[in-house]
Formats: structure tokens, sequence, C-alpha cells
């Protein structure tokens, strides 16, 4: 099979591989685009906005208290906070200060807070007021020696800061009690006071490596525990630079002096939704920061307050806003990518989207591991096509059988990826067994490539089930299920079975209370060979989702049936 041979289904003047050496550091990066776009609008949440400018000074200030805390180089700091103004400077600062910032989710419990901070070692911690009673359950018995809470409203001006704040306290009651203080342990101090001691403080660049880490990321840990990511400057640059390669289309297509607006409603502690803000900030991007995009109405408000360019978005995400009745009256107008990630969309979602919206659903595929880059569908696609696109530049691609021998067009077995966007490892663990001799990572991904080098995703490899023989696909049954018009949501997992080995069950969320199992077995038996049909359908209220926006499925296989 000739080396990337799917450069030759590039759209035109997209080149095979990409520069990876313009920056010599994240530090390079940010200071090269802060000091470009240093007048631009940054971002916006709740809506206050703040200028490249502006966040590049409080993310100096930052980086100098930091430094004066006289920790050891590539320190591990921890960031547990939703969409908010302070997130991304408060990252910067860390990666500018020379530390790792290991991101955590917001809503973590007690105990996997408590493994993420032991196996991190993570010596500071930055914290939003909301998720201060979880740290205290687990702060003295963890390696924290200095930990800084954020209130909601701390970067929404004085006045509407404090109505932000006294409405999440005492009106919506979203601040839990809790009781941290400063001990011989460790101090606590608020994130006000220490920008405000950073900002008399000096600073001095670090000196870094583009193969030195930089984040340690943790996957979702939804089957077991959750891994430690090892990411480089050059991993998180690569990555950021082999999209914005693949935008190229829009960027030829938009004016000069265009202000790119992105829709950041994924949570920025998920690499798919970072990612979107480095490749962004490169070009000048403005954010709109969505904190709790599970609020609809709210959300749909916010996208009607100013035109966008780029929405970033997973399956649930989409069909929830599609659901709304004001959604279809947001101008589209300069929508120009609408990127599913984390979860693959479904052909009726990607449908619908298109219909309301008038803009194409960007297929692709990524994971943490690769910085949620990998493939994408081209920017001048006009149909939603079901594979996850063409390998991205400077990507390699290789499907697997079992003994990581290389296959050919059309054969389905593991996908497995290498490139500079891809990491060297995991926090902790004995690696060989997630890399091919070769180098290539191991991605657990069931995938076929075909001639013109677009790749046709089939399912997780742990997700796929053997009835009576035979391969069948969780993803492939949803879609059909998902096809019926009065479904709105579907998952399926597999039941272990004497006769057959395992067989279906589908579990199904409906958006017409008059369906019935015997309707829907029906458009099963439309449209799924025998082996494929579900055995047995329960109709739930809602699916199980993680933080963002995936359906758990194994909660779904821990369920027990209605009627035991």
């Amino acid at each position: 099979m000739e080396a990337r041979f799917w450069t030759k289904s590039y759209p035109k003047g997209i080149n095979s591989d990409v520069d990876n050496n313009q920056y010599n550091s994240l530090t390079h990066f940010f200071d090269e685009t802060f000091a470009t776009f240093a007048k631009n609008e940054f971002s916006t949440n709740m809506g206050v906005t703040y200028s490249y400018s502006q966040m590049d000074d409080m993310a100096r200030n930052i980086s100098a208290w930091l430094q004066s805390l006289d920790l050891p180089p590539r320190s591990k700091v921890a960031l547990m906070m939703p969409n908010v103004n302070q997130y991304l400077p408060i990252l910067i600062g860390v990666l500018r200060a020379g530390h790792v910032l290991t991101s955590v989710n917001p809503l973590y419990t007690a105990r996997e807070l408590k493994f993420q901070l032991a196996d991190s070692d993570a010596k500071v911690i930055f914290i939003l007021e909301p998720f201060c009673e979880t740290l205290e359950k687990v702060v003295d018995d963890s390696s924290v020696e200095h930990v800084v809470i954020s209130k909601i409203g701390d970067m929404l001006g004085s006045t509407k800061g404090k109505i932000v704040n006294f409405a999440a306290k005492y009106v919506k009651k979203a601040v839990p009690s809790y009781t941290l203080k400063s001990t011989s342990h460790h101090t606590v101090q608020n994130l006000k006071t220490v920008a405000a001691k950073g900002k008399k403080l000096p600073y001095s660049r670090p000196v870094q490596d583009l193969d030195d880490v930089v984040f340690l990321q943790y996957t979702g840990g939804t089957t077991g525990v959750a891994k430690g990511i090892l990411i480089t400057h050059r991993n998180i640059i690569s990555a950021a630079m082999q999209f914005d390669a693949w935008f190229a289309p829009m960027y030829d297509e938009l004016a000069e002096d265009t202000v790119i607006n992105a829709i950041v409603a994924l949570p920025l502690y998920h690499i798919f939704a970072f990612i979107v803000t480095i490749l962004g900030m490169r070009r000048g991007y403005h954010f709109t920061l969505v904190t709790n995009p599970r609020d609809i109405d709210g959300f749909v408000k916010t996208l009607a307050e100013r035109s966008f360019h780029i929405f970033p978005g997973v399956n649930t995400l989409f069909q929830a806003l599609l659901n709304h009745p004001d959604f279809k009256s947001v101008d589209f107008s300069q929508l120009k990518i609408s990127m599913a990630g984390g979860m693959a969309a479904t052909p009726a979602t990607a449908a619908k989207w298109r219909e309301v919206t008038g803009c194409t659903m960007l297929e692709g595929w990524g994971m943490s591991e690769t910085l949620g880059c990998g493939t994408a569908s081209p920017l001048t696609s006009t149909e939603f096509s079901g594979n996850i696109g063409l390998p991205l530049p400077g990507v390699d691609i290789s499907i697997r059988d079992d003994d990581g021998k290389p296959l050919g067009i059309n054969e389905e077995g593991e996908l497995c990826i290498k490139g500079s966007n891809v990491i060297s490892g995991y926090h902790n663990l004995d690696n060989s067994k997630f890399f091919t001799e070769d180098g290539f990572l191991k991605t657990g991904d069931v995938a076929a490539i075909d001639e013109q080098g677009f790749v046709k995703l089939f399912d997780r490899k742990k997700d796929m089930l053997i009835i009576s023989g035979f391969n069948v696909y969780p993803n492939e049954v949803e879609g059909v299920l998902s096809m019926h018009p009065k479904v709105n949501e579907c998952a399926v997992v597999g039941l272990e079975d004497v006769e057959k080995g395992q067989s279906i069950k589908a579990f199904v969320v409906k958006s017409d209370d008059s369906l019935t199992e015997k309707e829907l077995m029906q458009h099963c038996k439309e449209n799924l060979t025998g082996y494929k049909r579900p055995r047995v359908i329960e109709f739930i209220g809602e699916l199980p989702k993680s933080t963002v926006g995936k359906i758990l499925r194994n909660e779904l296989r821990e369920k027990k049936p209605v009627n035991a």
C-alpha cells in the first residue's frame, strides 16, 4: 500500500504534512499569538468579553505567582473548572510558568479526584468554588500544597460578578457548603488575590523543549481506572496545525479581516475543545464559552447573540439543540464548520442539522491520545457519508489484524495511528502493550480504509458483539433504530446468551409516546438482518452520559431489567 496514498483525495491546496518547527515551545506560541492579536476580542462568557491583551496580562500574573512558590520545574498543577473566562488564562499561566497542567473533570466524585491528584502528584490546584466540597474531602490525603479558589463571577466584572456569585450561592444553591482553610498541609487563597500578587512579582520565561511533557491529561476512566496521558508541546502544536491546515478551504472563503467566532460548549478539560482553542489562537479566533450547555434555553439565546463560524459538539448536544423550538430562528449564515466529535453523529442527526443550519456535519475521528486529531472529512464535502474522513496532514493510519499485521484495502481491523500529534506513552504504566513494534498507537477501534483513503469506523473493539459467530457493531444497530421518527436517542449493548453467545438489547428514549415495542421491532425487521436485530427493547427516560456527552454503555450493561 502506497504511503499516505489518501493525500491524493485532499482538496486542492492542502499539503500532506505540516511544519512543526515554527515554534520552539507552547510558551513561544502563546507569546507570539498574544502579541499579534493583542487588540482582538479573545473570549466571551455570560455576556462579558476579554481581549487577547487582557488575557495575556492575567496569564502573566498567574505565571509570576506560580514561579514565586519555588516549586520544582515541571511540577503538576491541577485545574478543576467548567468553561468560564478564567479557565484559559489559568491554563496558559501554568504552561508559561514552566509547569505541567492536569485538567480535572469538575463533576468528579471525591474518589475520582483523589486518584488523579495522587497519580499526578499535583502540588497546586485551581478550582471553581462549587466543587470545593469535593476537594475538601481529599485534599489532606493529597500532595496538594496550594489551593486557589475562584468564584463563578470572578471575571464577569465587579457588579455583574457580585450578582452572579450571589445568585449561584443563594438562589440556584449551586455552591455546596465547604470550610477549606489554610493548614500546615496546604495554603488556601482566592484567585483575585493570587492575580494581584502576581502582578507585582517578576516573571522569567522558562527553558522548554518541544518534547517536554506539558500536559498530563486523564482519560474518562468510564471502563476502569483512568490513564494519565503524557502530552508534549510538540503534540499540542502539531495537532493544532494539522487541524488548521485542514481548515484552509474555510479561510479561503472568508474575507481576510474576518474574526472567526468558535462556539466552545464542549468542556475545556476535554482535549477536543482545548485543541479548538489552540488552533483558534493561531488565527486570532474569538471564543464563545458556554458554561452549562445542558441549559438548552440559555444556550440557544447565547447562539443568537453573535454570528458564529465553527461549532464543535457531540451528537447528543446537536440533537438537544435541534429539538429546541427556538433553534431554527438562530442565524446560521456564517456557520462554516460543524464538527461531530467524542462520538459518531448519527445519519438522522446529521441530516436534520444540514436541513436546519445549511451546514454539512464534518465527520471525523480522534482521541485524547491523538490530541483529538486523526481523520476528518474534507470541508468541501456536501453530504454526510457515514465514514470518518481522510487521515489529516502529518498523520499515518494503518489497519492491523490481531497479530499486528497490516491489512489491505477495505479489510476490517484495528485502527492504528502514528504522527507528531500522537502521545509517546502513558503516565506510570508499561507502554509496550499500547503500541505496535513500529510505533503505531493501538486505538482499540475497528475500522477499514478504502481505495481513496476514506476511513470507515465500525466500533470500539470492546463494544463489538459476537452473535452466532457473526460480528455485530452496536453503532450500526443504533443507526437503524435512530432512523425511526419516534426515536429520540438509543444505545445498544450485548446480553449473555447461552445459544448465541450474545444477544442484543436496545435502550430507547422516545420522541413520541405512542411508540411501541412491536412497532420498533417491525422497523428493525425491515432494516436489519436477523442476527443484528435487538431481542429486547427497553424504553427509558434518559440515557446515561459522560460530561462530554458520550453514552455510557457500561452503565447500561449493568442496569437491571425493568421487571426484575
